[in-house]
């Protein structure tokens, strides 16, 4: 975490959850392989509807052309941060039932399952996970030969914690600094009874 970085709750939380956030600048270590496995390995214990567990991660370690592949699938303005990242990965999810008859609508919420567990555990191991939602979906899908009933829906930057900011634009730069963090209110989005625009 970045020295500083405070996240004031308005109840009391898991020190890990207070600790996750995404940062765009990453140490320069390159992870050990077993230490990338592992933060999958959290994610495979995510829970899912009906455990059906329809993610797919594809992912690639700095100074491999998988690396290459996947970066050349982000938008442009991700491009411009990612580079620091140490690990890149796309997470995508089956979009059907096993037998393929209907819509799983609860993929793409299993698949945000699957990275809130990596994230969670890479914050325990001094790591750090960053989604994008700035991709090439389509091109990515044709590139790593998905079939039609799968989604890339997510670039991901995977790195330990560290960097210098100064690596950024200014405006990247002031985000990455900016303390304290900030959500919304529970009471613009928790009802006790109907909801209320």
């Amino acid at each position: 975490m970045i020295p500083n970085k405070t996240t004031p709750t308005d109840y009391e939380i898991i020190d890990l959850i207070k600790e996750r956030w995404s940062p765009r600048v990453f140490s320069e270590e390159i992870p050990k392989e077993e230490d990338v496995k592992r933060l999958f390995e959290a994610g495979r214990w995510a829970p899912s509807s009906n455990n059906f567990q329809p993610w797919v991660i594809i992912y690639g370690i700095k100074g491999t052309p998988m690396y290459d592949r996947i970066y050349n699938y982000l938008v442009e303005f991700n491009q411009g941060w990612a580079k620091h990242a140490p690990v890149l990965a796309l997470g995508a999810f089956k979009k059907d039932m096993p037998n393929g008859e209907k819509e799983n609508f609860h993929a793409l919420h299993d698949l945000g399952a699957f990275s809130m567990a990596m994230s969670l555990q890479a914050t325990s191991m001094n790591m750090a996970v960053h989604q994008m939602a700035g991709i090439d979906f389509d091109g990515a899908k044709k590139e790593f030969n998905f079939p039609d009933n799968y989604h890339v829906a997510t670039g991901i930057a995977i790195g330990y914690q560290g960097g210098n900011p100064d690596d950024l634009g200014e405006d990247l730069k002031e985000t990455e600094l900016k303390t304290p963090r900030e959500r919304k209110s529970q009471t613009e989005f928790v009802f006790n009874g109907n909801f209320k625009e």
